[in-house]
């Protein structure tokens, strides 16, 4: 089963699953999993081949939705937040087993397949002499040789285990499975429930062209956009994203 970071403890409300994205764990959520965790317990998770949860060889979002109802079904029926990859994992859990989900939120994401690979992040992982790191800027110093972007070389050695000296990602299935990570399969399945798209207002990751299938799969869906943000919204607007959940949370309570 996937590993979980527990934040708070059970109350009257549904628990809260946060599903990270791409080279992410549930380690990166844990000031937003406290900050929401606050009326409710949040659980953020592992995903496979990512953070302490197991290497497996496929990285298909049928597999990652069965990943997700299988945390659900020790834990209950909960409300699911997911952010990028996490968010369609997210959205095939709540269109094949809405049952599990009490309402969805889904962080700058669309259920549509994209055009650009990530591939050539985990090519940067991969030039990364680890027998020469001693410490996370160590390996940030390498990264920086090949990628532009500090705070995505930062991002990526947090999923670095410096005494072991090793990925705390399977790079071998995650490259081998982009096809599939930036796609989005085909299903005739519905979710009704409450849902919100959640987007930054700086991404072109969920553009209105995506809205007619949204709508079409998530007929309940909301959408909102949190100003400045860019993909990474919860990272780069963190107090925003946290107030914008509790305040939808807050909304769609039965009776709310």
């Amino acid at each position: 089963m996937l590993n979980t970071i527990p934040h708070g403890t059970p109350t009257g409300q549904p628990p809260l699953l946060i599903v990270h994205g791409l080279f992410g764990s549930a380690r990166n959520w844990g000031v937003i999993g406290k900050r929401l965790s606050e009326g409710r317990q949040v659980i953020a998770v592992d995903m496979r081949n990512h953070g302490e949860s197991p290497w497996m060889p496929s990285q298909s979002y049928e597999d990652m939705a069965a990943d997700l109802a299988e945390v659900l079904e020790e834990t209950g029926r909960a409300d699911v937040l997911g952010h990028s990859m996490g968010g369609k994992a997210a959205m095939v859990l709540a269109l094949t087993r809405p049952e599990m989900v009490s309402r969805l939120i889904v962080a700058d994401i669309a259920p549509v397949a994209y055009e650009h690979s990530q591939t050539d992040k985990i090519a940067a992982m991969r030039s990364v002499d680890l027998s020469r790191v001693e410490r996370r800027s160590d390996a940030d110093a390498q990264l920086a040789e090949v990628l532009d972007d500090p705070a995505l070389c930062s991002f990526f050695t947090q999923s670095l285990d410096l005494k072991e000296k090793w990925w705390r990602l399977n790079l071998d299935v995650l490259d081998a499975e982009m096809e599939k990570i930036v796609g989005f399969p085909e299903t005739e399945g519905q979710y009704g429930g409450p849902t919100l798209f959640l987007t930054g207002g700086e991404s072109d990751y969920v553009t209105r062209a995506a809205r007619p299938r949204i709508k079409s799969l998530f007929p309940a869906a909301r959408f909102l956009g949190i100003p400045g943000a860019g993909h990474w919204l919860h990272a780069e607007k963190p107090r925003e994203f946290v107030a914008a959940v509790l305040e939808w949370l807050a909304r769609t309570e039965v009776g709310g």
